[in-house]
């Protein structure tokens, strides 16, 4: 599949998905979501590909939906026509959130609704200190929040922060999104794409691919584990089929030696048996 809405790039283990409407600010329509998933699966498909790093071309990471694309569809009946609709948005954080590889938002200017939901199911956001105006606007715009993001975000903030982002429906900073736990780094615009490479390159030179995997959904899906024995019996599960793999030896034998790490396990076939250990809801029809 050819890209028209966002260019997909790999390089030495890292793939860049770029949102790519700049005379737009990069903003949302319903082919981007496609396009979007669409690299998301070949980026999880390929062994080489071991962190995927998020950005926008231009000036905005994403100016919100576009309101001339059928995503902002004012004469549609949704429910009362008797279907349910997914929302876009959710469709690709739903996405992201089964990943096997690590996302990085590399957020480079403005980011409203779906420019900012999005990002929340990333694992690492990393904002420019351009980005000033950031916003779950969707109360001021007469709709309702979307991107799964009254999952995430009471997740990564706090519920009475949240609230007030989600019911106020205020802009805000990159350096307050630093300050409330929104993202784990701003820096000065030319050193945004040099900083989530940085992060990208720890994990891809350092670390096991079938680890980075375990580890990433672990994080997950413990967001709604019961009880901390729920995080015990994954962890042991995943740390009896680890200590027995090469990935272990190697990581071993390498630090013993003073020598580079060389780990050898793919996802796309050493994953363990008991992986994906989840089902995942199906929608509703209405």
């Amino acid at each position: 599949m050819g890209f028209e809405q966002i260019t997909y790039e790999t390089e030495n283990g890292v793939a860049v998905i770029t949102l790519n409407r700049p005379d737009a600010l990069n903003a949302w329509t319903r082919q981007m979501m496609a396009e979007i998933i669409e690299a998301l699966d070949r980026a999880d498909e390929d062994d080489e590909v071991r962190v995927v790093i998020f950005t926008g071309a231009g000036k905005a990471y994403c100016a919100g939906a576009d309101l001339e694309s059928d995503v902002f569809d004012l004469t549609r009946k949704g429910d009362e026509a008797g279907a349910f609709v997914p929302d876009t948005a959710g469709q690709a954080t739903l996405r992201m959130f089964n990943m096997k590889k690590p996302l990085i938002g590399a957020i480079n200017g403005h980011a409203v609704g779906v420019g900012i939901t999005m990002t929340l199911a990333m694992d690492i956001r990393i904002a420019s200190e351009s980005a000033t105006k950031i916003g779950f606007v969707f109360n001021r715009r007469g709709i309702a929040p979307e991107g799964c993001s009254t999952y995430f975000l009471p997740r990564i903030i706090g519920v009475s922060k949240a609230a007030e982002l989600i019911l106020t429906a205020r802009l805000f900073t990159a350096k307050e999104g630093l300050e409330m736990g929104l993202f784990s780094h701003v820096v000065a615009p030319d050193q945004l794409m040099p900083t989530a490479r940085g992060i990208a390159r720890d994990i891809a030179d350092q670390t096991s691919a079938v680890s980075t995997a375990l580890a990433r959904q672990m994080l997950w899906k413990m967001l709604t584990g019961t009880h901390p024995m729920d995080a015990h019996i994954l962890e042991s599960r995943s740390l009896n089929y680890m200590f027995t793999s090469e990935d272990a030896r190697e990581g071993v034998s390498s630090f013993k030696e003073k020598r580079p790490v060389r780990f050898r396990m793919k996802p796309s076939r050493d994953m363990p048996d008991f992986f994906p250990w989840w089902e995942d809801p199906t929608l509703p029809e209405k």
